[in-house]
């Protein structure tokens, strides 16, 4: 296990906060890219069209202790992806909620698998974002956490090049010694498994590098990995008015059943799409 750096090394820029804060116009607190496509809420309490103020004060994070969201999108018939990828069920309101969700997070988690396969580059929040988090103490920046056993992670890629905070890389102890040495250079390679990643001492993990608050975007064998594990919090999906059929994976994925009861906590809906949200029961 690695020793964990002080939370002020985690996101070198919040010492900055003020310089990045002074680049960002008044306007850019409140803008984000898909501001346009309407969402309003159904339960509880119902309101049309909610601004960006309103969404993220519905998707914030409970408190101050530790916390793990998970963010998915599937059709009515159960497929997670179109053609491979997820991006091709969703649409501009699924997009908006994608962005925002990332703003309160201390650090966004994602598979490799995943990172491949949607074409991830740099985990890089807008001005809006920014000057968001900012006003609110926080680091500029969310961290980026990606989740690999065989470290098959091109440290050459934008993800680490281009990355405003250093990344972690969450592997195991039996990883590869040379990959393992080539991402030490770009991100903080961090075990959380002999040979299979341990959600719970992920979560643990990066809760003592001051990154208590996660919000994971997949993927699928991810999802199923901290399901079965007894560590998420929450799931955030959204039901793409589509009918899918052929040989899509569902948003969860393990070699084990491990039921787990969540309870509703908000249903929000933009034309026939609708945007749930459930945290544990």
């Amino acid at each position: 296990m690695s020793e964990a750096p002080a939370p002020d090394a985690v996101a070198p820029d919040a010492a900055d906060s003020t310089d990045v804060l002074a680049d960002v116009t008044a306007a850019d607190v409140t803008a984000s890219a898909d501001a346009s496509a309407r969402i309003d809420r159904l339960w509880p309490e119902p309101a049309a069209d909610l601004d960006d103020e309103a969404l993220l004060e519905a998707y914030a994070f409970p408190g101050e202790g530790p916390w793990l969201r998970m963010n998915f999108i599937a059709s009515l018939d159960g497929a997670a992806t179109r053609q491979g990828r997820s991006g091709g069920l969703g649409d501009a309101a699924d997009r908006r909620v994608f962005e925002l969700l990332r703003w309160g997070a201390d650090a966004v988690l994602v598979g490799a698998g995943t990172v491949r396969a949607e074409g991830y580059g740099a985990m890089r929040l807008d001005n809006a974002a920014v000057a968001w988090r900012v006003t609110r103490g926080l680091p500029a920046q969310p961290v980026f956490v990606l989740v690999t056993r065989t470290l098959n992670l091109d440290p050459a890629s934008s993800v680490f090049t281009d990355a405003p905070v250093r990344p972690i890389v969450c592997t195991v102890a039996t990883a590869p010694a040379s990959r393992r040495a080539a991402l030490a250079v770009v991100a903080d390679v961090v075990d959380v498994g002999e040979t299979e990643a341990d959600p719970q001492r992920l979560r643990d993990e990066l809760a003592a590098w001051g990154l208590p608050r996660i919000h994971a975007e997949g993927g699928p064998s991810l999802f199923g990995a901290f399901v079965a594990g007894g560590a998420v919090d929450e799931l955030c999906l959204t039901l793409s008015p589509t009918l899918e059929a052929g040989d899509a994976r569902r948003i969860a994925h393990s070699p084990l059943a491990a039921p787990t009861g969540m309870a509703l906590a908000s249903v929000l809906r933009s034309g026939d799409e609708l945007l749930l949200r459930y945290r544990r029961a």
